[in-house]
């Protein structure tokens, strides 16, 4: 990919000559823009990007800003020189011979038949389309003509510009987007503190009011959600009687100020009645498992006081996702090298639709010296796309699964690291006989060093394991999207059982996984043993499995619900100018949800990295504690290591302490 791959070509738009627009040093330095002579023989905009539109394509410095056609300029060249000066920057380079016939012209495809009003985007000149009381213009023209004595309807532009306004009016979306960010970027930064503030303070606070502060954030989920029912209401009972609310989202289509379906009734109403059913769920399942989230909580008693002596697991999560960053980055500039590495590959375009040597492979270097342009008048040796016929370039699809798959390895190897350094903290802290005496003096540390001295093959072959499945299930989603439009049943039925059966070999490997990196951390056995150690250990204690360990991921998962929604409402509240101390400050927005959204997804994340870290913690006590209880009888000779509150929720009568 190094030798081969040259990301210029996804940088700059390539014209008809292999020539980049817009490079450096070269005579298209200000010529940024590709314009295309005769757009309505493009088909589409996904073959326009493609750069394989049978038309001559030249690299231009503007798009053009009005209608004129070649004749009419040809015609008047003698008394209106401006407009032919105007006209000929968009014919091929050094091409000024008016006097040349206007057939010949066409024929050569020296300069277009006709130019239209565009705009640049992609780097590439579209029609400047719009739309005026339902009707699709250019420029507020419906008609243009075309410079071969006919005049069309700009409707017949519309194949060859399917899906251009709904691209352009994404763009101008992205516009808006982009400004709204840049005014409340600090904004959504200090949201992401308090978010980060309130995780933390959140799982220090464990430690000391577990069950308390968990129904507290239980009910306070409950209540958010509640208040979000009744402000669906208002916003329902408000808009009644208003003219224009009763339509429908059918009714209105897609708009791209997403704030007109907030007009709407049916809107609010949904949003309702989404809220009320997960609003029933939550209480459902809270009845049913009120015991259970009893047990949970002295398990994450136990969690909480093990983080607060182990404070800097915490940060671990950064040094994680700068890995993971870096995993991304080299499959990324990889994957464009690989793109990239193709040779430009010239096809014949003829005018004549008989011409035999159309879209056939041509040199342009020797192009002229062949009778291919006597046969075919006009025919001319223009860049297609980049390829290639070698044994390398037909083998770059490889190339790019074996870097997805090493991207997918590398990623799962980063990921295993830290839950196995994770796992050697906690361990560390449950296996000490004096808590928190006997804990190492840098536990975290230590871990690390170990996993990265002992146990990187370990980890390394489960990484493998859980890649090539991965792999398989990227694998099979390509084949599912190539064979989307066969109408053979029996296929879509075995690819849809295929992607189920991978997606639960998956979710269990990771099980298996995350148990077996805890094993090696305490045990330091390599990984089968680890695995099946872990497996069996689970199986014999599968009733408390189901009890501690989902039911602690539940928990987590609202503690995170609880963290991004309450940071969520107050950022609502922010920039919505609804706190008055903080009206004037709140900055003026295209669209409020923007930052809003960013704080909180971001809210989640910042939560999702500080609980994965408690949630490992869970786990590994939890394996800890059954692996005490079969080692282990709390008599004086095998005294138990755990301590004596999570030994008395967990049900046993006798306990003696293992003495120092």
């Amino acid at each position: 990919a190094w030798v081969h791959g040259d990301p210029r070509k996804v940088i700059y738009p390539t014209d008809s000559y292999g020539q980049f627009c817009g490079q450096k040093d070269t005579v298209n330095e200000n010529k940024t823009i590709l314009f295309y002579f005769n757009i309505l023989k493009c088909a589409s905009p996904v073959v326009l990007i493609n750069l394989q539109c049978p038309t001559t394509q030249l690299c231009v410095s503007k798009c053009p800003d009005r209608f004129a056609t070649y004749i009419d300029v040809q015609a008047s060249y003698r008394y209106k020189p401006d407009q032919w000066n105007y006209f000929k920057q968009f014919c091929k380079p050094g091409f000024n011979n008016p006097r040349k016939s206007v057939a010949q012209v066409l024929r050569d495809e020296d300069c277009p038949s006709m130019i239209i009003p565009s705009r640049p985007f992609l780097k590439r000149c579209f029609p400047d389309f719009s739309t005026k009381n339902g009707v699709l213009t250019v420029a507020n023209q419906t008609t243009f003509r075309d410079g071969r004595g006919k005049t069309r309807n700009v409707t017949d532009l519309r194949e060859a510009a399917n899906g251009i306004n709904s691209v352009l009016d994404a763009r101008s979306v992205g516009v808006k987007i982009f400004e709204d960010y840049a005014i409340s970027w600090h904004w959504i930064l200090i949201g992401l503190f308090i978010a980060m503030i309130v995780s933390l303070l959140f799982l220090v606070l464990l430690r000391f009011t577990a069950g308390v502060l968990f129904w507290i954030f239980i009910f306070g989920v409950i209540g958010i959600i509640g208040y979000g029912i009744w402000h669906c209401y208002w916003e329902y009972d408000h808009l009644k009687g208003i003219p224009g609310s009763d339509l429908t989202v059918y009714d209105i289509g897609f708009q791209t100020d997403f704030r007109v379906y907030l007009q709407l009734r049916q809107t609010w109403l949904a949003f309702m009645i989404l809220l009320c059913i997960v609003e029933v769920v939550i209480i459902l399942m809270l009845i049913f498992l009120r015991n259970r989230i009893r047990i949970a909580i002295a398990l994450l008693k136990e969690g909480s006081r093990a983080i607060g002596y182990i404070m800097s697991t915490l940060f671990y999560p950064i040094v994680t996702f700068v890995l993971i960053a870096i995993c991304i980055s080299y499959w990324a500039v990889t994957a464009v090298f690989l793109a990239t590495s193709g040779e430009p590959v010239y096809k014949v375009m003829a005018n004549q639709t008989l011409c035999r040597y159309a879209n056939l492979t041509c040199d342009p270097e020797t192009f002229n010296k062949t009778n291919v342009t006597k046969l075919c008048p006009g025919a001319q040796c223009t860049f297609a796309f980049y390829g290639g016929e070698s044994l390398y370039h037909k083998y770059i699809f490889i190339f790019q699964l074996a870097n997805a798959f090493v991207f997918l390895w590398l990623v799962n190897f980063a990921i295993a690291l830290g839950q196995c350094t994770l796992a050697g903290a906690f361990a560390s802290y449950y296996w000490a006989s004096r808590k928190p005496a006997d804990i190492p003096l840098w536990p975290l540390f230590s871990s690390f060093g170990r996993a990265i001295r002992y146990h990187t093959g370990s980890l390394a072959f489960g990484a493998l394991i859980l890649a090539i499945v991965q792999l398989i299930r990227v694998i099979l989603e390509y084949l599912d999207h190539k064979l989307k439009g066969t109408q053979n049943s029996f296929t879509r039925f075995l690819l849809c059982c295929l992607k189920c059966c991978f997606w639960c070999l998956e979710k269990f490997l990771k099980f298996i996984n995350r148990n077996a990196y805890i094993m090696i951390a305490i045990y330091g056995k390599n990984f089968c043993t680890s695995a099946k150690e872990a497996f069996f250990l689970l199986m014999r204690n599968v009733v408390r499995v189901a009890v501690l360990d989902k039911v602690t991921d539940f928990l987590l998962f609202l503690g995170k619900i609880l963290v991004a929604g309450g940071v969520g409402v107050l950022a609502f509240f922010f920039f919505t100018q609804r706190i008055p101390i903080f009206a004037q400050e709140a900055p003026a927005l295209n669209y409020y949800w923007v930052p809003l959204l960013t704080v909180i997804i971001g809210s989640y994340l910042v939560a999702h990295g500080f609980f994965s870290v408690y949630a490992m913690c869970v786990d590994t006590l939890f394996l800890c504690f059954c692996e005490d209880l079969e080692r282990n009888d709390g008599s004086t000779a095998k005294p138990y290591f755990m301590s004596a509150s999570l030994h008395r929720i967990l049900g046993k009568k006798e306990l003696s302490p293992k003495k120092a």
